[in-house]
């Protein structure tokens, strides 16, 4: 299948540093002198990146913060220059970067319907055919012949990704901003989305921090660290590569003796157990020695793709910990009823109320194989990545 997108040696170089006041006589001569700035840093945003995507496929990019996904969006959809590589794009492109990206806070929803298909290349004929669709999949119908500076930043996403998904254009680029519309309406989203890669044959680039959605909506995915392509290939395995470097970053700056959380651990009644079954309950022995007074611990349990299944506090148990002295806290949750999969545990030291003093995302990690013995509240990944909240007994003690 021959490629929609292709990207050589893509590159963007941002310039960091004080803004000068010297004029433009003084810069050109500086430029024809041959001397440089040495008040001026350059740091590399993405670099040396290429990859080709084919029609109709669906791809993720992933990574952390500051990782380059944002840039080489807005370089794909001619937002910024590249400073090296090329890009070949077959067909046009609709963008959503920024919630009311394209917008005119003064125009009305309708205006503005008109006004970004335009900017995205369409006619007006063609945007008159799709206006009744886009208006009612947004969901702003009632407020549509309402200037937009008066939408909160929900409506706004509602309507600019009705525009972009419903204009016929051949890519769709989708940055982070499905995260301001409610869990409804991101779920109705993916599904237009996949709607538009599977059935109309349309190419999407997808950038999210949900992984479930990267997985359900992707079939391949790329990781950016730091800039740089660091892995490519389907969804599922550049997915589980990002949570393996995630952890392994975390462990790297895990317990240590500077830290006030010691350690973490499995045990069972009378042994050190692997990890916990469907139907018994998780114990937990934390070793901490606080040097403050009126800390508590608190633990987040997730599933792989980062998403609570249930919390817990030491606080609403009072088992406030000893400043300046060594000692396990043991906690105790179940039974475990979740659904099959990897989970991993974050705790925090906290200052109830107050702020987080130390958190240790990732701290300890263990599989559920078997099936629940109920669904009563085990946790389930529905479409658009919400997850049922798990409610069990919890149990705080000092050891």
């Amino acid at each position: 299948m021959s490629a929609v997108i292709e990207v050589r040696n893509i590159g963007k170089e941002y310039k960091l540093g004080a803004v000068t006041t010297r004029n433009l006589r003084e810069d050109i001569a500086r430029l024809f002198g041959g001397k440089a700035d040495s008040s001026i840093e350059r740091v590399w945003a993405v670099k040396d990146i290429s990859f080709d995507v084919p029609a109709g496929q669906a791809l993720g990019v992933i990574g952390k913060n500051g990782a380059g996904k944002s840039t080489l969006l807005k370089i794909l959809s001619r937002v910024t220059a590249p400073t090296t590589g090329i890009i070949r794009a077959k067909g046009r492109i609709a963008s959503l970067l920024e919630v009311g990206t394209g917008f005119h806070p003064e125009l009305t929803g309708r205006e503005n319907i008109f006004l970004n298909g335009a900017i995205l290349g369409m006619s007006k004929a063609e945007i008159r055919r799709k206006l009744d669709e886009i208006i009612a999949f947004s969901g702003v119908a009632k407020y549509v012949d309402t200037p937009v500076k008066r939408y909160s930043s929900g409506m706004y996403v509602r309507l600019a990704f009705a525009v972009a998904a419903h204009l016929e254009s051949e890519i769709l680029i989708m940055d982070e901003v499905l995260a301001v519309g409610d869990a409804e309406f991101q779920k109705k989203c993916l599904g237009k989305m996949n709607d538009v890669a599977r059935n109309e044959g349309r190419t999407v680039l997808f950038v999210s921090h949900n992984m479930a959605a990267v997985t359900q909506l992707c079939s391949q995915a790329i990781m950016l660290v730091q800039g740089q392509l660091a892995h490519s290939g389907s969804a599922e395995s550049v997915v589980n590569e990002y949570l393996r470097f995630n952890a392994s970053q975390v462990r790297k700056a895990g317990f240590s003796a500077d830290t006030a959380v010691k350690a973490i651990r499995f045990v069972g009644v009378k042994e050190v157990q692997q990890e916990p079954a469907v139907g018994q309950m998780i114990e937990l022995e934390i070793d901490v020695e606080p040097q403050d007074r009126g800390l508590s611990l608190d633990l987040y349990l997730k599933n792989r793709e980062s998403i609570i299944a249930t919390a817990s506090s030491a606080y609403h148990s009072n088992t406030e910990l000893i400043p300046g002295k060594a000692q396990t806290i043991r906690c105790t949750l179940g039974p475990v009823n979740l659904c099959l999969g990897t989970y991993h545990i974050d705790v925090e030291l906290v200052m109830p109320k107050v702020r987080q003093m130390e958190r240790y995302e990732d701290a300890i990690e263990f599989d559920i194989d078997k099936q629940p013995v109920s669904n009563l509240y085990h946790a389930q990944l529905e479409a658009g990545g919400r997850f049922g909240y798990w409610v069990p007994q919890q149990v705080w003690e000092r050891v």
